[in-house]
């Protein structure tokens, strides 16, 4: 399991093509959460080729099944201030720890604001929902912490029930399928053309740097 804390993710060259934000509220056909809303709309935004891939992902969904996203682009503030606080509250918890130790446990949970993800707009955290927007059962709330979860937040976690592994399944295989990649240790969260992505897939740098 790569983490955001691993040194290969900064070792990416980070370049930006110009790949414009787009406002999903104008997308009609996924379906926005306003959970995370910001008085900005951040939370709404996503690079054009990331909408793009997630219309072909819920193109490839079983009928009666829709993305449900939760949020987007998410500015560099916005950023440091949930690594800090989750560092912060960790910190508390394990006093034992490391400080190496303690900033990959947070990684786990939150990236690093020199390589987050969300701040290139190019990545989203989200489920799945039935037709009237009810969400899935996949085995955790979103953005549950590997603490409180005992790791069921996890991609891969078998501590899960048998129906909220098959609702994983079905996410990965249609989010991948649209080439996006998810972080491993977060199964609501999904990316393209961020570091992150780059490393994975093999890219030679990035299409996306932080806005």
């Amino acid at each position: 399991m790569i983490l955001l804390s691993d040194p290969r993710v900064a070792a990416v060259r980070s370049e930006d093509d110009g790949d414009e934000l787009v406002d999903l509220r104008e997308v009609p056909e996924l379906r926005l959460d306003s959970r995370a809303a910001d008085p900005a709309g951040s939370y709404a935004r996503v690079r054009r080729a990331v909408a793009l891939r997630l219309l072909d992902a819920q193109r490839a969904l079983p009928v009666g099944l829709r993305l449900l996203v939760i949020e987007g682009y998410r500015p560099y503030q916005a950023q440091l201030k949930i690594f800090t606080g989750y560092r912060d509250e960790l910190r508390r918890r394990y006093p034992q720890w490391s400080p190496e130790r303690l900033h990959v446990e947070t990684t786990k949970f939150v990236s690093p604001v020199e390589v987050a993800p969300h701040s290139t707009g190019g990545a989203v955290d989200l489920t799945l929902c039935d037709a009237d927007g009810i969400e899935l059962d996949m085995g955790t709330v979103v953005d549950a912490t590997p603490e409180a979860s005992a790791n069921a937040c996890f991609t891969g976690a078998e501590n899960i029930p048998a129906a909220a592994r098959r609702n994983r399944e079905i996410l990965v295989a249609a989010l991948g399928g649209a080439g996006m990649v998810n972080y491993p240790t977060e199964w609501w969260h999904w990316s393209y053309g961020d570091r992150y992505w780059a490393l994975m897939t093999g890219a030679p740098h990035t299409r996306y740097g932080p806005l």
